[in-house]
């Protein structure tokens, strides 16, 4: 099938992301396939093309505005959901070497076979919980970039991410619209946990009025070994 790819080749122009016709059709054949997955689990509420590469694909990308992915060799997407933003990450930087993290089995096992029908190699798929992989010696602290596009608020997720961060190395967090208060909140249990928030990026989607942040967290020091804390406390209890 014919897919029109102008908004997707426009919108990584704009951010200085080059795809060749190997990542194209990279891209195309893992919207294609998510779209068959989605008919018998629940991957994603977007499935129209154009706005898959708006509101999933690019979105994915733009964390490039706040990290030099030249510099990134280890990068981990906790709550992965159906690879986002972690395989478009893959996609557009093949040298990276990804851990893509979910709570759900039928999600790691959707992405396993993505990875297989996209030819890739370096890149991983576990299923558990950010809680409980943290406190693994191979995981934790040994990542350049954590990214997140799951939901919870900042000091929730700065709980189940900086401590896969090594020290130098940043954890982005992908939301919607304004997030000051959110930030604001989130400064106490950020510093605890051995980080310091370095910005805050807004920007709107190419193509789009949909209005997205980053929040750039730098790693500063060693993150507390009781942190994060049993599976289910960061979410009830913020720090």
């Amino acid at each position: 099938m014919e897919y029109d790819l102008s908004i997707l080749e426009q919108g990584c122009g704009q951010l200085g992301i080059e795809l060749d016709d190997t990542q194209k059709k990279q891209f195309t054949d893992f919207y294609e396939f998510l779209i068959e997955k989605n008919k018998v689990m629940n991957l994603t509420g977007i499935t129209e093309f154009q706005e898959v590469l708006v509101k999933h694909f690019l979105d994915s990308l733009a964390c490039v505005k706040a990290a030099d992915m030249s510099k990134v060799s280890r990068v981990i997407d906790v709550g992965t959901g159906a690879g986002f933003p972690g395989i478009p990450l893959k996609i557009a930087f093949p040298h990276l070497n990804a851990c893509l993290l979910d709570s759900l089995k039928k999600r790691v096992n959707f992405l396993e076979e993505t990875f297989r029908l996209l030819d890739f190699s370096n890149i991983a798929a576990v299923h558990g919980r950010a809680e409980e992989y943290a406190k693994n010696k191979e995981y934790r602290e040994s990542f350049d970039l954590c990214v997140s596009r799951a939901v919870s608020n900042l000091a929730t997720l700065s709980e189940y991410c900086l401590p896969y961060v090594k020290k130098g190395g940043c954890f982005i967090s992908y939301k919607s619209g304004t997030v000051q208060e959110e930030v604001k909140q989130a400064e106490k249990a950020v510093k605890i946990l051995g980080g310091k928030i370095k910005d805050i990026l807004y920007f709107s989607l190419p193509g789009s009025e949909i209005q997205r942040s980053l929040v750039v967290i730098e790693k500063t020091g060693s993150c507390p070994s009781r942190y994060p804390r049993k599976a289910g406390t960061p979410l009830k209890e913020p720090l």
